[in-house]
């Protein structure tokens, strides 16, 4: 198993987030690999982080490889889903409409495993967590 690759991927879902029209027109620049430190009640209406990730070895005789199941983020400090949900869809859209290109190695496959919205108390923020795997091939 190799986590050689983590950085890599990391790097290309953040640069397709970034470079993603229509994630962009929803939360401006607001896609951050972890949340800023904001005075509160500046927060933007809408913010993505990249979250958690877990690999586990999916290595093979003849290549090295893994699994990495990783997260996105969407919180809102919005009334209601609707634009939560928007911008989750623009994530999905942006991350599954094309294939990923990474600096090393190579995709072999990415999938969506589900997606949990919530709701903070009473009115409080709502925060879509997105969960998808990535299995990946070192190149040799």
């Amino acid at each position: 198993m190799s986590y050689a690759l983590s950085e890599a991927l990391q790097a290309a879902v953040y640069a397709r987030l970034t470079g993603d029209a229509a994630l962009q027109e929803l939360v401006g620049g607001a896609i951050h690999d972890a949340p800023p430190p904001l005075e509160p009640g500046s927060e933007p209406p809408l913010l993505v982080t990249l979250g958690e990730e877990r690999v586990r070895d999916a290595s093979t005789k003849t290549s090295v490889g893994a699994v990495h199941d990783f997260a996105v983020t969407v919180h809102a400090r919005t009334e209601g889903f609707s634009r939560p949900k928007a911008a989750a869809a623009a994530v999905c859209d942006a991350l599954l409409s094309v294939p990923l290109v990474l600096s090393q190695g190579h995709l072999v496959d990415l999938r969506m495993l589900h997606i949990r919205a919530e709701r903070g108390r009473g009115t409080g923020p709502r925060r879509v967590e997105l969960r998808f795997r990535a299995v990946l091939e070192q190149d040799f």
